[in-house]
């Protein structure tokens, strides 16, 4: 087991995208309360279509506030190399660009296929490195899709291979509707791995079906260090019907930190962080340290 895992903090984007847009304030006060964490790493923000995601229509407006911030690393979601030129041009140069493995995902999510989506991966990574930045390939739907099932892992290696290809800096596999297992997580981190060779390999994982913490732990297991989490547990995609619930921040630090994995997050922190979350949004979340709390230690 490694000794570190990184965990980038996604409530700002993916905890965000699914619900009724808030002020921008309210979202520098959960930013406050995530940079308090301790967290080095977090999505803040997509810039995508604001009228399919009107909660993240404020990018620019938010990236524009990040000078506040001068120890976090901020990255911001694409979709095409025209939400690339708008990331940086709003000056957040570390891009990640979502290809969907399912062709029917991929045109509910961005609106064409999946082999034209691969086809932007150049403009999109070009458009990062010429800004002195990086192109991160986050795989969506890598194990099952909500409108075609099961996704062959043919399909995830072809597009690993191609971002390689390609130029891309780091690979993300993520289980966007939250089915999958320990089992299959280990058998598709076992097939991409010969495919991207020393590029750098993180795992997005959802809870939806209370399968998400193991799949992380198993992730970690198989040599994963860079995982995504959200405070609270907030978010979902607004394009899955019922993908609700990224795995939670504080719940990842706690399983971890048990484990003897240091994540450089502070829990109580985390735990606060997540009540802002709540807070922001104005409903309960499915973290269960934010239920439950910390246990009590010597």
């Amino acid at each position: 087991m490694p000794s570190q895992v990184s965990i980038r903090e996604v409530a700002m984007r993916d905890g965000l995208q699914i619900e009724q847009p808030i002020p921008l304030r309210a979202k520098l006060e959960l930013l406050d309360a995530i940079a308090a964490t301790g967290v080095r790493e977090v999505e803040v923000t997509s810039f995508v279509s604001p009228t399919k995601v009107p909660a993240l229509a404020d990018a620019a407006e938010l990236a524009a506030e990040l000078w506040r911030y001068p120890d976090l690393e901020f990255s911001a979601l694409v979709a095409s190399p025209g939400g690339a030129a708008r990331a940086v041009a709003a000056g957040l140069t570390s891009i990640e660009y979502v290809v969907c493995a399912s062709d029917s995902f991929s045109s509910a999510n961005v609106g064409r296929p999946t082999a034209e989506a691969v086809a932007a991966i150049p403009d999109i990574a070009g458009i990062a490195h010429d800004a002195g930045g990086t192109a991160e390939v986050i795989i969506a739907t890598a194990w099952d899709c909500p409108f075609d099932g099961p996704t062959p892992p043919a399909r995830v290696t072809e597009i690993a291979a191609s971002a390689r290809a390609f130029g891309v800096d780091r690979l993300s596999i993520a289980d966007t509707i939250g089915t999958t297992t320990p089992a299959r997580v280990t058998d598709l981190i076992a097939a991409v791995r010969p495919i991207i060779g020393e590029m750098a390999l993180g795992a997005h994982f959802h809870n939806t079906r209370g399968a998400g913490l193991a799949c992380a732990y198993t992730a970690v297991s198989c040599g994963v260090t860079r995982l995504d989490a959200s405070a609270g547990g907030l978010g979902g995609c607004p394009f899955a019907p019922g993908a609700t619930g990224n795995i939670a921040t504080e719940d990842l630090v706690y399983l971890l930190g048990d484990c003897g994995i240091d994540t450089g997050i502070d829990l109580q922190a985390a735990i606060a962080a997540a009540g802002v979350a709540s807070s922001v949004v104005g409903h309960p979340l499915p973290s269960a340290l934010l239920a439950a709390g910390d246990r009590k230690r010597d």
